[in-house]
């Protein structure tokens, strides 16, 4: 008999994480130009918390699936769909506005956002990456235009900072980064040259010590006035990318000729290639703290909110 729904776990109205339920629903099928794909892990990123606290900005009206990173199996593929086949492995991070998220067994994709699992990882490791790691690049290669010899602060070792290390690194540019106490030695072991303490240390004071002063690329994961702060150590004509909209008086940054970048990430295969090419030849690795069943994702939600981490919360899906 073939199955026509699903479990997922559904938030019925926005809040707190009590909002979450198990329910049975419908397993959607693959349209002309679509991959189903059969979810052996997710992740949960901040971005989810905040559409699960309040998301009507991004189309969603509950009940809804919510969840924005995915590893699993091909199981069926629409009519014109040609780069995937029924069993491969795939990794990706579904659309937000007003979609089906992750946080269940089944969900389809327009193959163009969809992207092959690198081999050596596992589907909890690989669900770790889709959102943070394409962000990551975007922000050091695409946007940010890194490259060898250049220094590069980045604000906030976690999820997404954590890969922008790893990321920057490998292009052989210099990194500093802010991070906890928990993570500073993480942190350096990931490839940055510094990694500052920010509850011990002002990374103005530090960069200006230790590095001359100025770096030539901000990428603040952070938010609040933490971007125009920096523009006093960025160099004349440098760039900054945010993944958050940025607070305080920009008139250091426009007598510097910056280029400041908001960056929201374009849901694209492009980046997810340029992971697994890295993952492969051994150059970037998923930062994972811990890895809990789909059920649990009330709590996960807590543990991303509470802060603290020490990289992503993975749910894994097939044994839930």
């Amino acid at each position: 008999m073939v199955t026509t729904i699903m479990n997922a776990m559904v938030i019925d109205d926005f809040g707190d994480t009590d909002v979450f339920q198990h329910r049975e629903i419908e397993k959607p099928s693959p349209g002309p130009a679509e991959v189903l794909v059969r979810v052996r892990a997710s992740s949960v990123n901040p971005v989810d918390c905040k559409i699960r606290q309040a998301g009507s900005w991004a189309g969603i009206s509950p009940p809804a699936v919510i969840g924005y990173d995915i590893s699993g199996v091909v199981e069926a593929v629409g009519e014109t769909v040609t780069d995937f086949d029924v069993g491969d492995e795939v990794f990706y991070t579904p659309e937000i506005f007003g979609e089906q998220g992750s946080y269940t067994e089944y969900h389809a994709a327009d193959e163009s956002i969809v992207a092959r699992k690198p081999e050596s990882l596992s589907h909890a490791e690989a669900a770790a990456l889709p959102l943070a790691g394409a962000t990551a690049w975007e922000a050091v290669v695409t946007r940010g235009d890194v490259t060898a010899g250049k220094t590069v602060l980045i604000h906030g070792a976690g999820g997404v900072g954590s890969h922008a290390v790893q990321i920057a690194a490998t292009a052989g540019a210099q990194v500093i980064a802010t991070a906890s106490p928990k993570t500073v030695e993480q942190t350096e072991n990931l490839g940055a040259t510094r990694a500052i303490d920010y509850e011990a240390e002002n990374f103005i004071n530090v960069i200006e010590s230790e590095f001359d002063g100025s770096v030539d690329l901000v990428f603040d994961t952070v938010g609040g006035e933490t971007l125009v702060e920096s523009t006093e150590i960025t160099k004349p004509h440098g760039q900054m990318v945010t993944i958050l909209e940025p607070e305080g008086a920009w008139g250091t940054a426009y007598q510097k000729n910056l280029g400041v970048q908001m960056l929201f990430l374009e849901r694209a295969r492009r980046p997810l290639d340029a992971l697994r090419r890295l993952v492969d030849r051994g150059q970037l690795d998923p930062v994972i703290d811990s890895v809990l069943s789909l059920e649990e994702v009330a709590e996960a939600h807590d543990m991303v909110e509470g802060g603290g981490l020490t990289g992503k919360v993975v749910l894994d899906v097939v044994g839930s």
